[in-house]
């Protein structure tokens, strides 16, 4: 019997990247999944129809968002877990980005991540526990949530938010058995990745960020995936409050080329 057996979680933003592998994983291990998004359901999501549900989910939508929460309990009878995969990239300088612009980055993000967690919460808090806990939330955040990048205005002051968002949530419903966790990406080689680097002029740009990375490389959605199916189960039952960088060495430090110096 798999470890995650009987457990059902939603997961936005599964039609792509983070989300998608996070579904793939859930599913593989063994869970109920209804994977959400904006987008159309891709080929790639595939899974027995009695544990999987794709959903069609704007988060940025109270009431949609209340909707498939309340189908996901109906579905497989209670809801034991969330990854808030659902974002979009964007930015500018501060003094440049258009409002509109600013209002839909955060609007999606963190205000998207807000409306998904508040919902599952509150049906969390109506069923049983099981052993000490009533459920595990899982944010998305980012590295560029922990510290700044040039450009990044709109985009990092969602994630900033997301982190501090999920670390209240540890602390206003631990005691009920609730744990809140957050992933902090580096940069992962997904859909939303490429179409930044698509872009004009950003080739050097991404080079100097690969550099940026310890293991000088851009992470996979799959590592994501698992980062975030252990703080779903009951491995992680201390862990929360947490905002972990899954980013390949790229908070770690700087290397500014001393250690080729030393051959290393």
């Amino acid at each position: 019997m798999s470890d995650l057996e009987g457990r059902s979680y939603l997961v936005t933003g599964g039609a792509s990247g983070i989300g998608l592998a996070t579904a793939q994983r859930l599913l593989a291990d063994g869970a109920s999944v209804v994977a959400a998004d904006v987008a159309e359901r891709p080929d790639a999501l595939d899974g027995p129809d009695d544990r999987l549900v794709f959903a069609s989910l704007d988060v940025t939508d109270e009431s949609a968002v209340a909707d498939v929460v309340s189908f996901t309990v109906e579905r497989f009878g209670r809801i034991d877990g969330v990854v808030t995969a659902a974002g979009v990239a964007g930015g500018g300088a501060a003094h440049d980005i258009p409002i509109e612009e600013w209002n839909r980055i955060l609007s999606v993000n963190l205000t998207g991540t807000f409306l998904t967690v508040r919902h599952v919460i509150a049906r969390m808090l109506q069923q049983d526990s099981v052993g000490a806990q009533l459920g595990s939330i899982v944010t998305i955040s980012s590295i560029e949530g922990l510290e700044g990048t040039a450009g990044g205005s709109a985009y990092n002051a969602s994630k900033g938010g997301v982190v501090l968002l999920t670390r209240n949530l540890a602390i206003d419903y631990g005691r009920q058995g609730i744990r809140a966790n957050c992933i902090c990406p580096g940069f992962i080689d997904t859909p939303m990745t490429q179409s930044v680097f698509d872009l004009d002029g950003m080739a050097e740009v991404k080079g100097s960020l690969v550099d940026a990375h310890m293991l000088r490389r851009f992470g996979q959605p799959r590592e994501i995936a698992a980062t975030a199916r252990f703080l779903l189960d009951d491995d992680a039952s201390f862990v929360t409050g947490q905002a972990i960088a899954v980013d390949g060495g790229y908070t770690a430090g700087r290397d500014h080329g001393v250690v080729a110096l030393l051959g290393l």
